[in-house]
């Protein structure tokens, strides 16, 4: 579709919309990496429970998600031949892993999830070498590691191999593209029991009503929640997926299932504006950054002495670098520079030969994933062999499978989870939220970070094996309040009734008394977030008075996007992209409010807060909004170490 026809009036009237029914067993809502995931593995089992398994996704699976524009890396990976690591319910082989994942959340993570999808990982990255994505390798075979879990890739077609997997697991007919899921639907006769979901096509004036046993939960996590560092026309330049607005997150919350940690962010460190990827300078070229003196920052250990015992650990947790970093540019010492220049060269070793390779290495790392990188390099004749390249700390993230942990509670394996775990959950089958029948992976999974692709495919996997199950063990048929149904309807097109009776009440549309569009929306949203929740312009620094400001401001916002006005069904999508973001954006405040700690100096920084406090907080926040009042409800939940190790 052209540019220009998201910018036409195409409005319709609720009569002219056709409501389509569409029942199945088991509904993926997302066709990003764990999406992918759930569609493979669940298609195999329903084929043999004789249950029918459909996925709707917003965009097209080739090119939807956080990998739409490919990868340079796969970032988790374990590399064991077989899974015999596992005896006494305790992971053996995997507990180095779990540990680096702990320590990189400061000492809190579901270990049971993280252990879970750790040790289903390799047999998924060795099928999509299978399918054909190239690894590669060394002259001895063996796969080329940039770090510890992290191996090279040519990913720039990562997400379109992968596509394809699925899409043949679950048959094109099952596939609904260019459908946008709006809310869940809940059983008429048990409002604790997911029966579905309703949406609309951002292509054609029809109302989807997906009836279903069980839902999956992949969506992607959310982003634009906070201002970005580009502005204007380049205000879409950001780090992850300008498309993941936490529809998965609010869909849930709506609904009534618990959250959990979705008080942290995650505030990557970047090539400054391009957001090229900084790890496989760091890992693989094995460069150093320093500050605008030339002083290697990271081993000033004096500012992140006061964060023990994790600021021992080796590595460093992350946020802990950024906070390094963060306090160089604070205090005057900036920018900082990633000393590209000096890794070649001794990469190079003065041959030639070697140089080019290296070069070549460089360049593929930003061609396969963060293009933009690559041409602002060359438009800012930059060549990295001969100078050195600034990196920043970008503006916040909320994610659960990179380095973010916010997300939704989930169940884990019968074999790993701990009982204290248990007591949400009215039924227990792994990767299901408090809500029954309704499963959540990737980015939507809390407290389980770093997935990354590879991890977020092969909790897919876990959670389809499992809805199947449900599906075939509950074996309840779904009722819908058909009455419930009528008002949403009505509720999701409404934007457009909004913009046709009152587009004539001025002359110039975007400045209109009685509606907003959904740009005008996100500028606002942005603003609160940025100036009260700790975005870029203060540091990521917040206290419980600007937290308390920007929640009663959010809530003005909710009561103004009443008042969305679509002129084109891509506009309506956009505009409940913003309502779910202005829901997940009042989750993280509250959470933020909650957790009277500064738990991930480098990501946000509590000033009437600033310490870590393991003693009080070293746990859970567990979150829960009440679907009639809108009220939340807050609780601590304890952390369980799972695995054997020590810090």
């Amino acid at each position: 579709m052209a540019v220009e026809s998201y910018r036409k009036v195409e409005t319709f009237k609720e009569s002219d919309i056709k409501t389509k029914t569409v029942e199945a067993d088991v509904l993926i809502v997302g066709g990003g990496m764990s999406g992918c995931g759930a569609a493979f593995e669940a298609a195999y089992w329903a084929k043999a429970a004789g249950k029918k398994v459909i996925l709707v996704e917003k965009a097209a699976i080739e090119r939807s998600g956080a990998v739409a524009h490919g990868l340079s890396a796969i970032n988790c990976y374990m590399g064991l031949s077989d899974r015999s690591q596992f005896t006494n319910n305790k992971p053996i082989a995997l507990e180095e892993f779990v540990r680096y994942v702990n320590l990189d959340m400061m000492g809190v993570s579901r270990e049971d999830l993280v252990a879970d999808y750790a040790r289903n990982v390799d047999d998924s990255v060795h099928l999509f070498e299978k399918w054909g994505l190239p690894l590669w390798k060394d002259e001895n075979g063996k796969y080329v590691r940039e770090g510890r879990w992290q191996i090279m890739i040519s990913g720039e077609s990562y997400k379109p191999i992968v596509a394809e997997g699925a899409k043949k697991a679950i048959g094109e007919e099952n596939l609904y593209e260019r459908v946008f899921i709006t809310h869940l639907l809940m059983d008429k006769n048990d409002p604790t029991r997911v029966a579905g979901a309703v949406g609309f096509s951002v292509r054609d004036p029809i109302f989807y009503v997906f009836k279903a046993k069980t839902v999956i939960i992949a969506t992607g996590g959310a982003t634009g929640l906070f201002r970005p560092k580009s502005t204007a026309e380049g205000m879409g330049r950001i780090w992850y997926a300008v498309f993941n607005t936490g529809s998965g997150y609010a869909m849930a919350i709506e609904a009534g299932a618990h959250t959990t940690q979705m008080e942290h962010r995650f505030i990557p460190t970047r090539f400054k504006d391009g957001y090229g990827p900084v790890g496989a300078w760091f890992l693989l070229f094995k460069s150093k950054a320093t500050n605008a003196y030339g002083k290697d920052y990271t081993e000033n250990v004096e500012t992140i002495a006061p964060y023990q015992p994790y600021a021992s650990a080796t590595p460093v947790p992350t946020p802990l670098r950024n906070h390094q970093m963060i306090e160089e540019m604070v205090n005057g010492r900036g920018p900082i520079w990633m000393r590209t220049d000096e890794a070649i060269g001794k990469l190079g070793a003065g041959d030639p030969k070697k140089t080019k390779k290296v070069l070549d290495e460089a360049w593929e790392d930003f061609l396969d994933m963060t293009v933009d990188q690559a041409l602002l390099w060359a438009a800012n004749d930059v060549e990295p062999d001969k100078t050195p390249s600034e990196i920043a700390a970008a503006e916040p993230y909320l994610m659960g499978s990179h380095s973010g942990c916010a997300g939704l509670w989930v169940c884990g394996p019968d074999d790993l989870m701990p009982d204290e775990y248990k007591t949400l959950f009215p039924l227990q089958y792994n990767r299901m939220t408090t809500i029954k029948g309704l499963f959540a992976i990737g980015d939507n999974a809390g407290a389980s970070p770093h997935k990354f692709s590879s991890g977020s495919f092969a909790e897919g996997r876990i959670a389809g094996k499992e809805a199947v199950r449900y599906s075939v063990e509950q074996n309840f048929e779904p009722t819908i309040d058909d009455s419930k149904v009528a008002e949403m309807k009505k509720k999701v097109f409404k934007p457009m009734e909004t913009y046709e009776q009152f587009k004539d009440a001025t002359t110039a549309e975007e400045i209109n008394p009685n509606y907003l569009f959904p740009k005008q929306t996100l500028w606002r949203l942005q603003k609160i977030m940025d100036e009260y929740m700790g975005g870029i312009s203060t540091w990521y620094r917040t206290s419980d008075a600007y937290l308390a400001e920007g929640l009663k401001r959010i809530g003005k916002l909710r009561e103004d996007s009443e008042k969305l006005a679509a002129r084109n069904l891509h506009e309506l999508m956009r505009c409940w992209e913003m309502v779910h973001r202005i829901t997940v954006a009042e989750a993280h405040g509250e959470h933020l409010r909650f957790r009277k700690e500064t738990r991930w100096p480098g990501y946000y920084y509590r000033t009437d807060y600033p310490k870590l406090d393991d003693k009080e907080w070293k746990c859970f926040t567990v979150g829960r909004r009440d679907p009639s009042t809108g009220s939340w409800n807050l609780q601590k939940v304890p952390y369980v170490q799972v695995a054997d190790y020590t810090i």
